[in-house]
């Protein structure tokens, strides 16, 4: 790659090469980017794809990394992270939030302006563009419950906005992973509610979640989906998996669908562990489990 010719055309943006990923996935696992590219504004994200599409550079853009694990051999090309894209803003009962900002911020902007509908995402450690990628959701409550539209970037550089029906939500997906498209921003139909009554519902969320899950290690989140008619934890337990290390990634001893990083994990330790409870799982139950988190890069 052409480093003298990505700081010339893309000077002004915040650019490095090289970077190791791990330095900002929430595994703390992840091999280099070639370039790592920060963008500021909507704009500066167009300017950064136009120039790749030019140059016929491969790209991706991470979120804030949270519900994914980036292989040791890194990323080639461009890797985008727009966690400087962070504003959001009211209008009347509409919250508006760019793919930057992370998801509880926003939660906790809507309870602070006595606003319903957005309790559920308190506790949820991703982005607003992350979380219209996956339709993230959690405690019987999902991004598709409240979305109204997302502002959307192509790879050709035109620019839509997507409706609910576009966006063909279903549980943990959306229809823009099927292209290249970047969430420049979202916004969300909230009720107007008791402060209160709002506030009180996020910290009992707030407590079951630090009461379930081993926040204390990083982590990916949730490994897997939810199986139709059964939950994840019971049958990785059941199939005696639980606490089972692979170098230094473990089965968490707190709530078994999570995998934490207790002693300088690799991806490939990741990788290996999640293999052998989809097999040992299905095995013991019958029940094929499908990973909710994303797995990239290159071994």
């Amino acid at each position: 790659m052409n480093r003298e010719l990505i700081e010339k055309e893309l000077g002004g943006i915040q650019i490095l090469f090289d970077e190791p990923l791990k330095n900002y996935t929430f595994t703390k696992v992840g091999g280099p980017a070639d370039v790592l590219v920060f963008p500021k504004t909507a704009q500066e994200v167009a300017r950064v794809i136009e120039f790749v599409q030019e140059n016929n550079y491969p790209w991706l853009v991470l979120g804030n990394a949270s519900n994914l694990i980036v292989r040791d051999g890194g990323i080639r090309g461009f890797v985008l992270m727009l966690t400087d894209m962070k504003d959001y803003w009211l209008e009347a009962n509409h919250l508006t939030a760019q793919a930057g900002a992370e998801i509880i911020d926003v939660s906790r902007f809507a309870a602070d302006n006595s606003l319903s509908g957005l309790e559920f995402a308190c506790g949820i450690p991703g982005s607003i563009g992350g979380a219209i990628f996956m339709n993230a959701g959690a405690y019987e409550g999902e991004v598709k419950d409240v979305f109204i539209g997302a502002e959307l970037l192509f790879s050709d550089g035109r620019v839509e906005t997507w409706d609910k029906d576009k966006m063909d939500f279903s549980y943990r997906h959306s229809s823009i992973q099927e292209e290249q498209i970047i969430v420049l921003s979202a916004t969300f139909s909230l009720a107007e509610g008791k402060q209160g009554e709002i506030l009180a519902k996020m910290q009992e969320l707030t407590d079951l979640r630090q009461a379930k899950q081993p926040l204390e290690y990083p982590s990916c989140g949730s490994v897997f989906k939810r199986p139709v008619g059964h939950f994840t934890g019971p049958l990785i337990q059941q199939a005696g998996l639980q606490g089972l290390t692979i170098g230094g990634a473990q089965i968490s001893t707190k709530h078994a669908g999570f995998i934490v990083n207790i002693n300088q994990a690799s991806a490939k330790d990741y990788e290996d562990l999640i293999a052998h409870i989809i097999k040992v799982v299905e095995e013991n139950s019958g029940v094929k489990l499908e990973p909710e988190v994303r797995i990239i890069g290159e071994k």
